[in-house]
């Protein structure tokens, strides 16, 4: 301490004055080679075992060569050395941001088109098309089969033109009924657009995502037991969001 050498005030009174205690000035670290023996440990083991982390390496250091060194000092002098292991960060893919889910301002404008699975009583599966209008959430088709290629896809969307008109759009996922050269062709034919959602990006088919809930909660209570069952779900998609079927199909159940 300065005041002690230059100008002789005691190490008592320069403590009380600085606040300090008289074994914090006296004390004088004493180095040891014990870090670096635990470094040169490190650095072996490390170049030796390349896939091991600290945690091998202090339990070979504590268990098969028998040091008692504390965990909290190997790990500080294991940073020291920049010994870490290096995380390889995970691959995102890059995707462009989406645009937000526009409503149309009139009927006919954009369709939106979507698969649901289902069961029957029995277990066996089946499979739903929904075709929903955006403007006004009016369901304009529920094809019900065991399955539903793009051949059916395309028929179905012809009957509803025949007596609904053709949409500018149609919003549809990444199925492989959807990406098929079929259903392409069909809308290059017709002049319709199709727009498809990013993969894993239901959102952005939110309207046809919501009519499906809705069927959904109506195919459970009907307790379909054949397809000529399942279609009655037909009957049904030109009701003000379900509301009265689904009051039907509890009454019935």
């Amino acid at each position: 301490m300065k005041v002690v050498a230059v100008h002789g005030v005691s190490v008592a009174l320069a403590c009380r004055t600085f606040q300090i205690s008289e074994t914090c000035y006296r004390y004088s670290p004493t180095l040891s080679t014990e870090n670096e023996e635990i470094a040169d440990w490190l650095e072996r083991l490390t170049a030796n075992k390349r896939t091991w982390g600290f945690g091998l390496c202090f339990l070979y250091l504590r268990n098969v060569q028998g040091y008692c060194w504390n965990h909290k000092r190997v790990y500080r002098i294991y940073c020291e050395l920049e010994l870490n292991l290096r995380i390889k960060p995970k691959k995102r893919l890059k995707r462009d941001k989406p645009e937000p889910l526009a409503v149309p301002d009139k009927p006919n404008e954009t369709w939106s088109m979507d698969f649901m699975a289902d069961q029957l009583s029995d277990g066996r599966s089946i499979r739903t098309l929904n075709v929903l209008d955006d403007f006004n959430r009016e369901g304009l088709c529920i094809e019900v089969d065991f399955s539903l290629p793009a051949e059916r896809v395309v028929r179905s969307l012809n009957q509803i033109i025949e007596w609904r008109g053709k949409p500018k759009a149609i919003r549809i996922d990444n199925g492989p009924e959807y990406v098929s050269g079929k259903l392409m062709e069909w809308a290059e034919k017709q002049g319709v657009r199709l727009e498809y959602i990013q993969p894993g990006k239901p959102q952005q088919n939110a309207y046809i995502e919501r009519y499906n809930r809705t069927v959904r909660r109506v195919s459970d209570l009907l307790c379909m037991s054949n397809l000529a069952h399942a279609s009655k779900l037909k009957e049904h998609d030109n009701d003000d969001d379900f509301q009265g079927s689904f009051r039907r199909a509890a009454e019935r159940r």
